[in-house]
């Protein structure tokens, strides 16, 4: 069970952006599978992908795309198109040809995305069959069934709203993602699209999104493995009556990306949630370091650790496990007798060894919970870096061994 998600929240619609979804049958029948987004004709889209090295044929298309004022995002499930060769590429390219075909638009106007299998040509003939089903159901209220279209191992749906006002005009911020399993920044085996009816210009658009993706999609991990598929896009429809927002230093910039970073940090968090077979919701922070990359190198040691992954599936508080993970990730001249960490508002250790009042009963008793805090003290410098990941248990390594079966 996801570890404290829900029901997916009120997701507003979002002027000048339409969804509409269809069921390929391409892994499993009567699933819903492909969907389709509809962007206004003046609309703005940012993109960042993963930075896996064989990133799959959707990925390369999207990029090419993405400068050619696109109005149209096709999403299918089941299937990754990723180690698929030129046979993947070509498939990728007949659905956008055959998608333009129907709306009337360029090929380089549509952006492809597929996620699931690797190592599959993408079935292109069945996504091209229901295309017009998922262009009769386009509707700008239509969010919540797009949530669970582009769902793979997800368990629940994710999506997050939040509407501001933005000099007198009500603006709208909607996002969903899919993600549960092969996560890891940079980005994850993930899919994210935030749309807002907000004016915004392109260059700005895109600063926005790389700054909110670094402190939401790439901070979060729940096996260590990095995607080929990963995509994330910012979509301003430019809807709003509104001057557009083109001064990054200006205080509508400002407002607008707080709401960004709170709709992706939300969506983020969910994915970890969600996370294959996840039973804890751990938050891993360092303070005190010296600089951003040495704490992120802390953290994402501890993050990645399979001993302590399994130690908090087992609720076991095997703090040795997470000095361990400390003094490997190669900060340089770290000084261990600097070093405090704490499970919740529980010292463990303090000045590099357990803590006098520490007794086991305080380390069962936090690790026993669903929600799991791991902060580390460094004592070298002001910078702090927060992550979000998982255990490891029984589940994720069935759901993984069985995942082509």
């Amino acid at each position: 069970m996801p570890v404290g998600l829900g029901p997916l929240p009120t997701l507003h619609p979002v002027p000048g952006f339409r969804l509409g979804i269809a069921s390929a049958g391409i892994k499993k029948a009567g699933r819903k599978d492909v969907v389709v987004m509809e962007v206004a004709a003046d609309a703005r889209i940012a993109g960042v992908f993963t930075t896996n090295a064989f990133c799959a044929a959707p990925v390369t298309l999207c990029k090419q795309h993405l400068s050619n004022a696109p109005r149209y995002l096709l999403v299918n499930t089941g299937n990754a198109n990723a180690g698929s060769g030129k046979p993947g590429m070509q498939a990728a390219l007949t659905t956008c040809e055959a998608l333009a075909r129907l709306t009337k638009v360029e090929p380089g106007q549509i952006l492809p995305f597929s996620t699931g299998v690797i190592g599959e040509v993408l079935p292109a003939d069945k996504i091209i069959a229901v295309l017009p089903q998922a262009l009769a159901d386009l509707a700008e209220n239509n969010w919540t069934t797009a949530a669970e279209g582009i769902m793979t191992t997800d368990t629940l749906p994710k999506g997050a709203s939040r509407q501001i006002t933005l000099n007198g005009q009500t603006v709208t911020i909607t996002g969903m993602s899919k993600g549960a399993g092969m996560i890891r920044p940079n980005m994850a085996t993930m899919l994210g699209y935030i749309a807002t009816d907000a004016r915004v210009a392109q260059p700005v658009l895109q600063q926005m999104l790389k700054q909110a993706a670094d402190l939401s999609f790439n901070r979060i991990t729940i096996d260590g493995d990095t995607s080929t598929n990963d995509s994330c896009m910012l979509i301003a429809t430019g809807q709003a009556a509104m001057e557009e927002i083109g001064d990054p230093t200006s205080s509508e910039y400002i407002l607008l990306s707080e709401a960004v970073n709170s709709v992706m940090l939300e969506l983020a968090q969910a994915i970890v949630r969600d996370g294959e077979g996840a039973t804890k919701f751990v938050t891993v922070q360092v303070n005190g370091g010296g600089n951003r990359d040495e704490c992120l190198d802390v953290a994402y040691a501890v993050a990645h650790s399979p001993l302590i992954k399994t130690a908090l599936f087992a609720s076991d508080p095997n703090w040795g496990r997470i000095l361990a993970a400390v003094g490997y990730a190669g900060v340089p001249d770290l000084d261990v007798e600097k070093i405090d960490v704490y499970l919740d508002d529980v010292c463990i250790t303090r000045n590099g060894g357990r803590a006098a009042e520490y007794t086991e009963e305080q380390g069962a008793r936090v690790m026993a919970q669903a929600e799991i805090s791991i902060r580390i003290e460094l004592s070298r410098g002001e910078f702090s870096e927060t992550i979000w990941t998982t255990d490891l248990s029984h589940e994720y390594v069935r759901i993984n061994a069985e995942y082509r079966t």
